[in-house]
């Protein structure tokens, strides 16, 4: 049974496997990142904090971005697909980041519920052939090769950082703060 919390996140299993944890979280931060955004409007996607030019829209089209490269390219070997896919990354390492301002909010999170959705469908399919240990075929620089569970803790992590950034930003935007 999934527990759904007060802001609408499925809780992770207390008592499950370790696959059934790693889902379970990212799963978590996944929603509490789309708590964080939702309700907005492109004035609040693009509010900064501090000196800082990170905004909750750049963040939402970069954790889409980062879903789809680690799952797709890295862990399959297959094209992200549009946008991405047609972006000249040596001219703008950070493009995810600096476009978002010219995206509505409706496109923003259409492009990062679809990546999701995507990267679900993606992690079913390795975990059918492989599962945790099912190795990406992309092998880093140095030779080594990420599994399949480095990729979910790495995900994990990835919106963990961002989700306190994302705090911070929707405070500033608002006032609506929560863990």
């Amino acid at each position: 049974m999934t527990i759904i919390d007060a802001q609408g996140r499925p809780e992770p299993p207390v008592g499950g496997d370790e696959a059934a944890t790693l889902l379970g979280f990212l799963e978590f931060h996944r929603a509490t990142f789309a708590w964080k955004v939702s309700g907005l409007d492109a004035a609040g996607l693009n509010t900064t904090v501090g000196a800082s030019t990170m905004t909750l829209g750049g963040m939402m089209k970069h954790l889409a971005l980062v879903e789809i490269s680690w799952f797709a390219e890295d862990l399959f070997g297959r094209p992200m697909g549009e946008p991405w896919d047609s972006v000249d990354w040596k001219a703008d390492r950070d493009w995810d980041w600096h476009s978002a301002a010219g995206d509505t909010p409706e496109a923003l999170l259409a492009l990062w519920e679809r990546e999701v959705d995507r990267v679900r469908a993606l992690t079913a399919e390795a975990m059918a052939d492989g599962g945790l240990d099912r190795l990406a075929v992309r092998t880093w620089k140095d030779g080594r090769t990420p599994t399949l569970r480095w990729l979910l803790v790495h995900m994990i992590e990835e919106y963990a950082r961002h989700n306190g950034h994302a705090d911070l930003i929707r405070e500033a935007v608002d006032g609506r703060t929560g863990e």
